[in-house]
């Protein structure tokens, strides 16, 4: 990836790819194979949409603490500084968390049993490829203060 920083978590992609790519393989798999998940319209906009918002809400919190901090979001950019006030005091993972959230909203909002299945996996690739590269990242570049955040903080809720 084009501006990759030795000094990073050395993910490589960026993780709103990998709920869009998963949300998308849902997608086409409830074209394939008709897997609706026969939700009615009004649980489907309401619960959705409630998702949506909530998931951008978590995401747009957290960015305006991470940029307040001095680090950029990409996670192939080093972090100036450990991050752990505002919404950070109750999930490590704010923006992956909203972005988890809002894929769910999509998912119903679309009637996609397809995208409600694919999410879980989606969720596996961020833990697997991109938070334990970040969380071993971050305990190289921060040491005792970020396994201490660790231990008072959950990963995801």
């Amino acid at each position: 990836m084009a501006g990759r920083e030795t000094d990073s978590a050395n993910v490589r992609f960026p993780p709103p790819l990998v709920y869009a790519g998963f949300l998308l393989v849902g997608l086409v798999l409830d074209r394939a194979f008709g897997l609706y998940a026969a939700i009615p319209v009004t649980v489907r906009w309401g619960l959705g949409g409630v998702a949506v918002f909530a998931g951008l809400s978590l995401v747009g919190a957290a960015l305006v603490r991470f940029r307040k901090a001095g680090n950029k979001p990409e996670p192939w950019q080093p972090d100036t500084t450990l991050v752990g006030g505002g919404i950070y005091r109750f999930t490590r993972n704010p923006m992956y968390l909203g972005m988890a959230i809002g894929t769910f909203g999509i998912a119903i909002m679309a009637d996609s049993m397809g995208a409600l299945l694919t999410l879980p996996l989606s969720l596996l690739a961020i833990r697997t490829q991109v938070i334990a590269r970040e969380e071993a990242y971050l305990a190289a570049r921060f040491g005792k203060p970020y396994r201490e955040y660790c231990r008072h903080v959950r990963r995801w809720i």
